[in-house]
């Protein structure tokens, strides 16, 4: 059966669409090797970040609203604090930056095989290197770390990086547990499915059709709150570690659908030409960079480099990556400029 439904995935696809699904399966795999070991099966927490879980940090205000979660942030400062200091003071190899990354995400986190070296290249990474060269003075000074989407919150938690940047939305249910910088990209969740498909967006066309989302993710929040409502109750939910995952299995024909940031479905397009965004937006979203609850300083520091790279080198940064997938046109994209910073202590 599973061969049978292979074929008939891939018939008409030709030698692009074949190459699309190899080279998903070749990436998929790759997310069980992540660039460096993040935490052992002792559980014993790694070298990076504030070290500890947060237990019942307030990190947003009680009132918080996610349409107005990404002010829930601290002002700009460019001073440094106790957890840059312990960032500065590493020694040796040991003296980089900590971050958390997707290493499989067209444009935006992804190995360039064309690329003799293949570092990680895109849009999150053009930011993880201006923020390490404002704090330790090298934008090389980076360790990347490969998480998943399930494990970004408990990745910055445990201390195993100093921050995310992995096209993470800056959400009220996740301020509970981790501080979010200003936002840095607009969004919004999008259907992405075969171009031949009857679907046609975020609706009752979803009726009977089974839908992948990363687990963790607010595609995953979204359809399990709208299935009944908003969406046809017959709709089935397929998650998955990670966003890449979904590609793999709508190319092999285990689903029908994909659920995710629009930003990142436009990637996936890109790879695939036999699929497409099926409709509009039907969420607002914002990225931000994640860092721990405590670390304040950080935050503080990371809004300062926000203020600066949104003036000079966000643009840059979409036409280099994002222009091809999104348009030349970048103000659907662009972050608001705080205009107020709500988050006190």
């Amino acid at each position: 059966m599973f061969v049978r439904r292979l074929r008939v995935s891939l018939r008409g696809w030709g030698g692009v669409g074949a190459m699309a699904v190899g080279c998903a399966l070749a990436l998929a795999f790759v997310l069980l090797l992540p660039l460096t070991q993040s935490r052992d099966e002792g559980g014993e927490e790694g070298s990076g970040g504030q070290g500890g879980v947060t237990n019942g940090s307030q990190v947003r205000a009680d009132d918080c609203k996610d349409s107005q979660a990404q002010n829930e942030t601290l002002s700009p400062s460019g001073a440094d604090g106790a957890t840059i200091d312990a960032i500065k003071a590493r020694k040796g190899d040991a003296r980089k930056l900590i971050v958390g990354v997707d290493q499989n995400s067209y444009r935006w986190g992804y190995r360039n095989p064309n690329n003799s070296v293949a570092d990680l290249e895109g849009f999150d990474i053009d930011l993880v290197h201006r923020i390490a060269k404002d704090i330790l003075g090298d934008a090389k000074d980076v360790t990347f770390k490969a998480i998943p989407t399930s494990q970004r919150i408990p990745a910055v938690q445990h201390g195993d990086v100093d921050m995310v940047v992995r096209t993470m939305t800056i959400t009220c249910k996740r301020l509970d547990d981790v501080a979010f910088s200003a936002p840095y990209f607009k969004t919004g969740q999008q259907v992405l499915a075969p171009k031949s498909s009857s679907i046609k967006g975020y609706d009752a066309t979803l009726a009977n059709k089974t839908v992948c989302t990363a687990d963790g993710s607010t595609a995953y929040d979204a359809v399990t709150a709208d299935k009944g409502t908003r969406l046809p109750s017959s709709v089935r939910i397929k998650v998955v570690p990670n966003q890449l995952d979904c590609l793999v299995r709508l190319q092999l024909g285990e689903v029908d659908a994909v659920i995710t940031d629009g930003a990142l479905a436009a990637s996936q397009a890109a790879q695939d030409p036999t699929v497409e965004l099926k409709g509009p937006p039907f969420t607002t979203e914002y990225y931000g960079v994640a860092m721990n609850s405590k670390a304040d300083d950080l935050v503080r520091r990371v809004n300062q480099i926000l203020v600066d790279y949104r003036a000079d080198g966000w643009q840059a940064s979409y036409s280099k990556w994002l222009s091809a997938t999104l348009g030349t046109k970048s103000t659907g994209s662009e972050p608001p400029t705080p205009q107020q910073y709500l988050r006190t202590s």
